[in-house]
């Protein structure tokens, strides 16, 4: 008897023993979680090597909410934080091929930014071998400029400005690197990077970004949904789907304050922030960084025909859903991108359910800590999409 239990007690942890091999097996194979898994990356030879290639994620809270596939583009993955790297690296390589930027003669980038795009010339020009100097306006978040100072920049702080202003940020930045080329005690030569008319920003969307997204949307896509700034996010990926998927819907997502709105739906660029005794802000009237103008820029202009409509978004809605993002789906982003996930849900609404739209993550909410995230922090977790639309 007690040799046959003996057998029915070793019988058993046997059989305990297969299965529990077997379900290990089972959760290595066929559990989604483990096939989802990856080998690392490869190493890369320097830190141009870790831009691009950035990933494509579901957001699905508002998927789930609006009845379609809403996807977001994370630019903020590239090593710089930002989309700003790719045109960062690509500026600084067409001015090497054409002679006006030399390593090691002492060369200096300029730029007027708000502060992604100098974040992004710093840290891939001081990578490169280049001094860089960074003109902003004096109101830019502090961790901005805190960040641009530890990178290594030069940062000098002016006030907000008209842009027929010469002291105006971008008008001052190219004549600094002016007064720089023209100094003969010196043979450093001055480079005014200049993001808003430059070629090479919508270029670098349409041979990079773009085919990065046709190729991870498997060549199926509704809409592309993206704010503006100096135009060249938008026009490069436009051109190049557009090409590719006809029938693609391109629409511009606007804050409060920027014309871009009204030039693509009326055919004018302006605001009523700009009425005579109104205007508080002489840019763009909102604690939005990064996107909405009033003046057009070569860059807008090559995707402009492209465009077919334009939502406002207000600061309070960029706000509230900064933070409906932060606690339905755990993404971190900047006021730029929350702008962005707004304009894909108003799309999304009148294209009706059952599309695939595209936004870019631009960059982190990190780096909007002391201003739109001071106030985004405040708003109430448990806000629901339907208060954040009726919001004005």
């Amino acid at each position: 008897m007690v040799s046959n239990w003996r057998d029915v007690y070793l019988g058993a942890a046997a059989t305990a023993t297969t299965l529990f091999v077997f379900y290990e097996l089972k959760q290595v194979f066929f559990d989604p979680r483990y096939a989802a898994s990856k080998p690392p990356a490869p190493k890369v030879n320097g830190l141009p090597d870790l831009i691009g290639n950035t990933p494509i994620v579901r957001i699905n809270s508002l998927s789930k909410l609006t009845g379609c596939d809403i996807y977001a583009k994370l630019e903020l993955t590239n090593i710089g934080g930002s989309s700003k790297d790719r045109v960062a690296y690509e500026l600084i390589r067409a001015a090497e091929a054409s002679g006006k930027l030399l390593p090691g003669r002492g060369d200096v980038i300029f730029e007027g930014t708000s502060g992604s795009t100098g974040i992004s010339l710093t840290t891939v020009g001081r990578a490169l071998g280049y001094r860089v100097h960074i003109v902003l306006q004096d109101d830019t978040s502090p961790e901005k400029i805190t960040l641009l100072e530890s990178l290594g920049a030069t940062v000098e702080k002016v006030k907000p400005a008209s842009i027929v202003d010469p002291d105006q940020f971008v008008n001052l930045a190219e004549k600094r690197a002016i007064e720089l080329t023209s100094d003969p005690s010196t043979p450093a030569m001055g480079l005014f990077a200049n993001q808003f008319e430059n070629d090479n920003n919508w270029k670098v969307h349409y041979n990079h970004t773009a085919p990065e997204i046709f190729s991870q949307m498997n060549g199926k896509l509704d809409a592309f949904v993206a704010g503006a700034g100096t135009g060249g996010t938008i026009s490069g990926i436009a051109k190049y789907l557009r090409e590719r998927i006809p029938q693609l819907g391109v629409y511009l997502a606007d804050p409060q304050g920027s014309g871009f709105y009204n030039r693509v739906n009326f055919g004018v660029l302006y605001d009523k922030v700009e009425k005579e005794g109104t205007r508080r802000r002489h840019q763009v009237d909102t604690v939005v960084e990064g996107i909405g103008l009033n003046r057009l820029t070569h860059n807008f202009l090559v995707g402009e025909e492209l465009i077919d409509g334009a939502v406002r978004v207000s600061d309070k809605q960029a706000l509230m859903m900064a933070k409906f993002l932060t606690v339905n789906d755990g993404y971190f982003w900047g006021s730029a991108s929350a702008i962005a996930a707004v304009g894909c849900v108003k799309v999304a609404q009148q294209l009706g359910p059952g599309k695939k739209l595209l936004m870019i993550a631009t960059d982190s909410g990190a780096r909007h800590l002391s201003k739109f995230w001071k106030m985004a922090a405040k708003e109430d977790s448990e806000i629901t999409l339907e208060e954040i639309l009726n919001e004005k």
